[in-house]
């Protein structure tokens, strides 16, 4: 252990701690902007100098390690001149527009600027403009980057993928793509975990809210929202909901008050891709020239991955479109019959905790229906953006049900939210498929966590299976090299792109340096707990769908409707 003294404080920690650490256990605040814990420890910004005595230089408190004896002051005038020096000429590369910015009320360097009580940059203004392809799902603005590099640190040693990469020095530096491609050329998964861990608005999703805005007002239009399982679980953290307040049945009534008269959930259609990707897996199994593992194809960040990294191991990704694909071609064909309207008079809208989304939706081979299957993504953060533009007093709403018949969804749906959430419901039906009876709905809460690669096997009816989980694609990737290898071998793997999987989408609301999704995965798992129907092939609304339209999972209807070769997708 190491002693030593923080603003009169005295504190003992481990050898190897930092300042920024030490002085977090005595309940001393030290501001930063840069730094993320064990992601981007480089002292960028130099928010957090504090002055140690007996040495000349202010010291960067997230990367100086203490030592036996060390006084450490951080809030002496020398100090605090010298912090708000650094934030100034930070602003002094930033467009501070910050009335039009979509982080505004929800940035660190607007935050870190108020507490300094900076009123005015007395230095040059430098912020160049980049061209950006506004079409592209994911922005960036460069006049808004204050190289603080977290996007490139997040991107390289969370994600692996090291997109971004900085080039020049001093005023000079820069992030850009790798290798100075375009956007659009990167081996980029589109997850948007960049985007999240932005402190500024510098990066963030296309923003498609208006369009949403446009089909409401045009009568010609059928406007149908579905709802993905993990928004539930994070919709009312920027409006300030408690979690009694923030329901699955009040975010339906609060999407029904910006004008949409079908709410739908994707928990549905969780649950019929659950019947159709089990049955792919157990179809695989049966055929000894089949390969295995199975991937799940639920992720398009993961399959946008897999066919850029692991191009030869694209044909192991199941069939299966995504939920929320699957819910947009049974909303323009099955559900559009029902309501007697051509499929092009419904207008798809999706509301996701994920960026990726938005490409998945665009790409031509997945949609079978009239036109796209599903018409404009939004992200979590975008719903939060039309409730407070329409004016919705949200915790005034009283309650109010999903839509049906595609608005019912199961325990086993409702987790399709959180990483293992897939395999769990997946397994849940499989295992009613071998043996002709439903497990115990928690049987296999094994696969659960937040580990970043788990691996779990289970033995249903005469067979073992061997199970892998990975949530983020730095894991994935390790489990990848290790199937390439030899060194593992599996029948069914799970990814999701972004750790802790959609509870952590890149299009989830954004708490600086806070990581969200264990909890907001435990409130899925809480609603798991408290459905009536927990698993996928009992959704009564599912067996009706197969009964009245599509007959049976992997039919000749279901194959046409509900898979696609992700081998041909657009890149």
């Amino acid at each position: 252990m190491v002693t030593l003294t923080i603003d009169n404080h005295t504190v003992s920690v481990p050898n190897g701690t930092t300042i920024l650490e030490a002085a977090r256990k005595v309940g001393v605040k030290i501001p930063t902007l840069c730094y993320l814990p064990k992601i981007n420890e480089v002292a960028s910004c130099r928010v957090c100098a504090v002055e140690v005595e007996g040495v000349d230089k202010l010291a960067t408190a997230c990367n100086t390690q203490v030592v036996e004896g060390m006084v450490v002051h951080t809030n002496t005038q020398r100090v605090r001149i010298t912090r708000k020096t650094n934030v100034e000429l930070i602003l002094s590369q930033h467009v501070d527009h910050c009335v039009t910015c979509v982080r505004s009320g929800n940035c660190s360097l607007q935050s870190l600027s108020k507490a300094m009580n900076i009123q005015s940059v007395p230095f040059r203004k430098e912020a160049p403009e980049r061209p950006w392809d506004p079409a592209l799902p994911i922005l960036r603005d460069s006049a808004k980057c204050i190289k603080c590099l977290r996007c490139v640190s997040v991107c390289e040693r969370v994600q692996s993928l090291g997109v971004w990469e900085v080039t020049g020095s001093g005023a000079h530096t820069t992030v850009r793509i790798r290798g100075g491609l375009p956007m659009n050329e990167a081996n980029c998964a589109l997850c948007g975990q960049c985007v999240s861990h932005c402190p500024v608005g510098a990066l963030r999703e296309r923003d498609d809210t208006e369009a949403v805005f446009s089909a409401l007002a045009d009568p010609t239009k059928e406007v149908v929202f579905q709802i993905a399982p993990a928004v539930r679980s994070a919709w009312g953290e920027i409006l300030g909901l408690s979690p009694d307040q923030a329901t699955e049945k009040r975010l339906a009534a609060a999407v029904r008050a910006l004008g949409v008269r079908y709410v739908f959930d994707t928990t549905f259609s969780a649950d019929l891709t659950i019947l159709e990707e089990s049955h792919e897996f157990l179809q695989r199994l049966a055929d000894p020239q089949a390969k295995l593992p199975q991937f799940t194809s639920c992720c398009p960040g993961w399959v946008r991955f897999v066919r850029t990294e692991y191009p030869e191991m694209a044909e192991h990704l199941s069939t299966a479109k995504s939920p929320q694909q699957m819910f947009g071609a049974v909303a323009k064909s099955y559900f559009a019959e029902k309501l007697g309207k051509a499929p092009e008079d419904i207008f798809c809208v999706s509301v996701m905790p994920c960026t990726a989304k938005k490409y998945e939706a665009a790409v031509p081979e997945v949609s079978d229906a009239a036109g796209r299957d599903v018409d404009v993504v939004l992200t979590t953060r975008e719903l939060d953006r039309m409730l407070r533009a329409m004016q919705v007093n949200v915790a005034a709403l009283p309650e109010e049900d999903f839509d049906h018949p595609l608005g019912r969804g199961s325990g086993a749906g409702v987790i399709f939210g959180v990483t293992g959430g897939v395999m769990e419901a997946a397994l849940r039906t499989a295992y009613w498929k071998l043996t002709g009876e439903n497990p115990a709905p928690d049987a296999f809460e094994e696969i659960r966590g937040q580990q970043p690669w788990r691996e779990v096997s289970f033995t249903i009816g005469d067979r073992e299976l061997r199970l892998a989980v990975a949530s983020g694609l730095g894991a994935a990737r390790e489990l990848m090299d290790a199937l390439r290898a030899g060194q593992a071998r599996y029948d069914f793997v799970e990814v999701m792109a972004c750790p802790g999987g959609c509870s952590g989408g890149g299009g989830q609301p954004i708490h600086d340096g806070e990581d969200y999704a264990p909890q907001r995965g435990q409130v899925l798992y809480q609603l798991d707990r408290e459905s009536p129907v927990r698993f996928s092939h009992e959704n009564p609304e599912i067996q009706a769908l197969y009964q009245d339209y599509l007959g049976q999972p992997l039919s000749e209807k279901a194959e046409a409707l509900l898979h696609t070769d992700q081998r041909k997708w657009t890149l």
